[in-house]
């Protein structure tokens, strides 16, 4: 039950996917935002002074172009800095990061470049009329806690936590050699953060299923992950057990760059 507090706690984002499998997303709170903005914000500012320094630097030297570099330098910093982290992060940027706090898309998969992009334009609206006013209020009042940035991007800003993958999960009974396939392990790896979601959910609430529901779920996935990855399923394999394999290939792929976190998913 402890588990479940942070759900009830915190505002929350549900999304469906085409197999049915229902995750929920922690929204971030507005004061951990803002923390996260902060820091990003004293980041971005030292970045510029430094610049700035370096652009005086120049201009005593070569006259008008280090007040070019200065000028194009500031705009980069200042556009580029959220937009290229949170593409190069998976939508974290140094202050999200610190902080726990990851945006993507609405339906749940890894920020596009124009989505990041666009939200990140809309900052200067969401600045107004000072320190994320508009932003804050728009975030206040909407559904998911966007502001206006992400009310035009189509994104969620979600807060992560720590889940323990089941050992059931990350060790499956039965035949398991195609754990050891390296081929194997690299076709997982394209997955979507879409299709980790729906592996893990599924894997996670299967015994919770009737059986009817429980088969039609594995066997859509199962054609699901055959298709995107191209697998070719040993005959003795049933749907359910492939997905359970692809999972645990999942979770030790992620223990592998950060124990004991998942995505902010129930």
């Amino acid at each position: 039950m402890a588990d479940d507090a942070p759900l009830k706690l915190d505002g929350s984002h549900t999304v469906l996917t085409p197999e049915y499998v229902e995750f929920t997303f922690v929204l971030a709170g507005l004061m951990s935002r803002f923390f996260a903005w902060l820091i990003d914000a004293l980041v971005a500012l030292g970045i510029t002074i430094g610049l700035l320094v370096a652009a005086a630097a120049l201009e005593a030297v070569a006259g008008g172009v280090g007040e070019v570099v200065g000028f194009v330098g500031y705009f980069l910093v200042n556009w580029g800095y959220m937009t290229l982290l949170e593409l190069v992060w998976s939508g974290q940027t140094l202050g999200k990061r610190i902080m726990g706090l990851r945006v993507i898309s609405e339906t749940g998969v890894r920020v596009s470049p124009s989505q990041s992009l666009l939200r990140n334009l809309a900052r200067v609206v969401d600045n107004l009329p000072l320190l994320y006013l508009v932003g804050g209020l728009t975030a206040l009042f909407s559904r998911s806690q966007q502001r206006l940035g992400d009310l035009i991007a189509g994104t969620i800003v979600v807060r992560e936590r720590r889940l323990k993958v089941p050992s059931t999960l990350a060790q499956p009974e039965g035949d398991t050699s195609l754990l050891r396939d390296a081929d194997f392990r690299a076709r997982v790896a394209r997955l979507t953060q879409e299709e980790e979601v729906a592996c893990f959910s599924a894997a996670l609430r299967r015994e919770e299923l009737g059986m009817e529901a429980r088969l039609t779920l594995f066997s859509a996935l199962a054609r699901r992950l055959e298709d995107e990855l191209g697998l070719t399923r040993p005959e003795h394999l049933s749907d359910e057990k492939l997905v359970l394999l692809v999972t645990a290939a999942l979770a030790a792929r992620n223990a592998s760059k950060r124990p004991g976190r998942l995505a902010a998913q129930k």
